[in-house]
């Protein structure tokens, strides 16, 4: 496949910021029923030369009509080919919860289809896919049962509990996001050459440090791993304290991009 420069109306991208000079593009990946708003105050915060970008989830939002995808295949297949009309420039990827997984799935299409290598791969309070695992298929729970458990992790506002018409809402991407999870577990991992930078809440009933250190095992580009006070959406409160890291290591990235080298390979 031929890389082409971006266009608009990708159904699968918002584009929060982007400018004809920047020099990097980091883009986001929401948690399991989360949808690509909830990054849109990234963009003010991060430095002007990084084009701020979120991955749209089809079955939420203004893609409510559409049918969620629960299968992690399919789900990385279609951001990567979105992501096509976005190599021009080096990249940065940010996942969050399930956003992890698909941005780690995500950065092996990469690597191995276009030889593009991102600056960084951030995972945000989840696990190493390869030692991660939700035991209970989300499919056998009822609603009431199915929204406690998440509830408590802080997934759904509370609301949502008490309003039928939220639940028909938010209910299927959450299930099928977790669902997606669920069957998710590679045998085999891949190692990515992006340098992996890990986050977690302290008090995240979701993942634990020992889960979250284990994706060192997945790179060759190097490990860092910081944790924020908090529970699985310790970036919430603690926003200003994990941009001013991203800024910090996107600063400090080589100048010579070797996502900018591998992409002026396939351009030429």
């Amino acid at each position: 496949m031929s890389l082409s420069r971006p266009t608009g109306g990708d159904p699968w991208l918002r584009v929060f910021r982007g400018g004809a000079h920047a020099g990097l593009r980091l883009v986001c990946l929401p948690h399991a029923g989360g949808s690509a708003g909830f990054f849109q105050t990234w963009a003010a915060r991060l430095p002007d030369p990084v084009d701020v970008l979120a991955v749209r989830y089809p079955g939420r939002q203004d893609r409510l009509s559409e049918p969620c995808v629960d299968r992690m295949d399919v789900l990385a297949d279609r951001v990567t080919e979105a992501l096509t009309g976005y190599l021009d420039r080096p990249l940065a990827l940010f996942g969050h919860s399930m956003g992890a997984s698909v941005a780690y799935e995500v950065a092996v299409r990469l690597e191995e289809r276009f030889g593009v290598v991102p600056e960084f791969l951030f995972v945000s309070g989840h696990g190493a896919p390869h030692v991660t695992r939700i035991d209970q298929h989300p499919d056998h729970l009822d609603d009431e049962e199915f929204l406690v458990r998440i509830a408590a992790l802080g997934e759904v506002d509370p609301v949502v509990f008490r309003s039928s018409k939220l639940r028909e809402l938010v209910v299927p991407a959450l299930r099928a996001d977790l669902r997606l999870i669920h069957g998710y577990l590679p045998r085999a991992p891949r190692t990515v050459s992006a340098p992996i930078t890990a986050y977690l809440g302290t008090g995240d009933p979701a993942c634990d440090r020992e889960s979250v250190s284990a994706w060192a095992e997945l790179t060759t580009g190097g490990f860092r791993l910081r944790a924020f006070p908090g529970d699985h959406f310790y970036l919430v409160p603690a926003r200003a304290e994990l941009l001013a890291d991203l800024t910090a290591q996107l600063a400090g990235r080589p100048t010579v991009s070797r996502a900018a080298a591998s992409v002026a390979a396939h351009l030429t």
